[in-house]
């Protein structure tokens, strides 16, 4: 069987969980099926990349620093993926941005779509700040794909029932749970420290560690105004990718520089690390932080609890499915008003505060979560499993044509 897989991101290229599973799990499946990725971006070193895909410069060009032409391009980046496809079974996309490329391979080819959703874009009206009028596009690209779909994967439980709310279109029996994976030996225990020495961070203090993009989704404004709260004798370690918008990465900034009072301090990377660095700030965290207000599956969790970091993390989608209360980390209860933001974001953020406190102050209870959370990595999230049930998806849905 040959599989298409289509795909915004792709190693090296990757700034997001969605990007870090596409390459997994094509490296999972080689071997079991063939692989065959389209990617957007300049060439990959990857012998699995069949062909990269750069959006239609005369679109931004023409549309005059308006927002929505970045939804345009992605429209456009499709239609080339479509046309680059060429002989496959099988389409397999992922995110929005490559879901439109499946449904068209499917209508225009003839071959089935299978569609995984790492998020819904229904659920995230925040990124109307970043896409302008392209948000509508982004929302009508998947609610397409995804209703025609020949399968949809959800990568978790609650992934499944915001899929089914969202979309009812969808019929039930179209809706398939498999959970993302990650690389266990990649991602481990690493007691070095140079990294730690690198970017100045000082591992005599408990670390309290954040990962991830500055967008509203990951909440982290809402660890900022905890920060004040946190024992002082912890130290704040936040790595940041790019922010959304530039008026976002200000806000930021300036949130961040009124803390650098903050007794314990704050180290700020601004910059995404390797895998390798990424693992040795996880393995000195007496606690990792995930403060989402959106996470269908939230893989950075896993990585963390991969590398014997606790977690304290908002329960919301998938996290539960990932974080045990009590035993791998801590949950704090988030409640959602109807734009999808903390009805009591004071509230959220002293809950936050509270948690990682708890940590902090008992760092034996924060080990034996770290050990059991390594363990339920090992246990649960191989990418062998997620492989095995994702080829058999993959011949059912070809088997039922």
């Amino acid at each position: 069987m040959k599989v298409a897989l289509l795909t915004r991101e792709f190693p090296p290229e990757v700034y997001g969980g969605a990007g870090v599973h596409v390459g997994e799990l094509a490296d999972a499946l080689a071997g079991r099926v063939e692989v065959a990725v389209h990617c957007f971006g300049g060439p990959r070193p990857s012998p699995l990349v069949a062909a990269t895909y750069t959006p239609w410069a005369e679109i931004s060009s023409r549309a005059g620093g308006d927002p929505l032409a970045s939804a345009l391009e992605v429209m456009a980046v499709d239609l080339a993926m479509v046309a680059g496809i060429g002989a496959a079974d099988l389409a397999h996309s992922h995110t929005w941005y490559a879901n439109l490329a499946g449904h068209l391979a499917k209508v225009a080819r003839g071959i089935p779509h299978v569609a995984t959703v790492h998020s819904l874009e229904p659920l995230r009206p925040w990124k109307a700040e970043q896409l302008g009028g392209g948000y509508q596009l982004s929302r009508w690209c998947e609610q397409t794909a995804l209703e025609h779909a020949d399968a949809v994967i959800a990568v978790s439980r609650a992934m499944a029932d915001d899929l089914a709310a969202c979309y009812p279109a969808v019929a039930p029996e179209r809706i398939n749970v498999i959970h993302n994976g990650v690389d266990a030996r990649r991602w481990q225990p690493n007691q070095g420290s140079d990294v730690l020495q690198r970017y100045g961070v000082d591992a005599t203090r408990p670390l309290v560690t954040f990962v991830g993009r500055i967008t509203r989704q990951k909440g982290l404004s809402y660890l900022l105004d905890a920060a004040p709260l946190i024992d002082a004798t912890a130290q704040l370690v936040l790595c940041t990718g790019a922010a959304d918008t530039e008026a976002l990465a200000a806000e930021t900034e300036q949130r961040i520089g009124e803390l650098q009072g903050r007794p314990g301090g704050v180290v700020w990377i601004q910059a995404m690390l390797s895998p390798e660095e990424v693992a040795q700030l996880h393995s000195h965290a007496v606690a990792f932080v995930c403060p989402s207000i959106y996470e269908p599956f939230g893989l950075v969790n896993v990585e963390a609890m991969a590398c014997g970091a606790p977690v304290v993390a908002s329960a919301v989608g998938g996290i539960p499915e990932i974080v045990l209360d009590g035993e791998t980390g801590l949950l704090v209860e988030l409640s959602l008003d109807a734009d999808g933001q903390p009805s009591d974001p004071s509230g959220f953020s002293a809950g936050l505060a509270k948690a990682i406190n708890t940590l902090v102050r008992d760092p034996a209870r924060a080990a034996a979560m770290g050990r059991a959370a390594r363990r339920r990595v090992e246990e649960h999230f191989s990418w062998g499993a997620v492989a095995e049930q994702t080829i058999a998806l993959y011949e059912r849905v070809v088997a039922s044509r």
